[in-house]
């Protein structure tokens, strides 16, 4: 059963950079579990919610952004030593409009959007490393390509 949902938040990078891309990186604030840490948007699915759903609730609720295209990218395992369970988490790429500024919630306490390889260098958890490295293959030509009427999830 998936319990937390990870999303890889792109943005269109400017003009006439060689990147498609920028990945969207929140550091964890003081006071928080993993104080300090940088991770991609992430949290739990609520009860009775669908994983996409979840996904476009965490982006606008850690971002004051709105996803205009979501995509699922894989499910990963992991164990949470505190609860002594392994979850599962629904991973996605979110596309936004543009690299705007970002509304914090409480959880973070900056952001930065990064090209792909410097995400991969600050994030903490390898999981990410992976979801950003699947997100840039996926649409490394925009969309999904000739897999983009499996892996797009329909508007809300």
């Amino acid at each position: 059963m998936a319990g937390v949902v990870d999303v890889v938040v792109l943005a269109p990078a400017p003009h006439g950079r060689r990147d498609r891309w920028r990945v969207l990186t929140l550091r964890r604030a003081a006071g928080v579990r993993c104080t300090g840490a940088w991770e991609l948007v992430h949290g739990s699915i609520e009860p009775g919610e669908l994983p996409a759903a979840a996904a476009r609730r965490e982006v606008l609720e850690e971002t004051g952004m709105v996803v205009q295209r979501l995509y699922t990218l894989a499910v990963n395992p992991f164990y949470l030593t505190p609860r002594n369970t392994i979850q599962m988490a629904v991973v996605f790429a979110a596309v936004v409009e543009h690299a705007s500024v970002v509304m914090l919630s409480n959880e973070h306490d900056t952001t930065a959007w990064r090209t792909p390889t410097a995400a991969i260098k600050h994030l903490a958890w390898p999981r990410e490393h992976e979801a950003v490295r699947y997100a840039m293959h996926l649409l490394r030509d925009g969309d999904a390509g000739a897999v983009e009427d499996v892996l797009r999830v329909p508007d809300a």
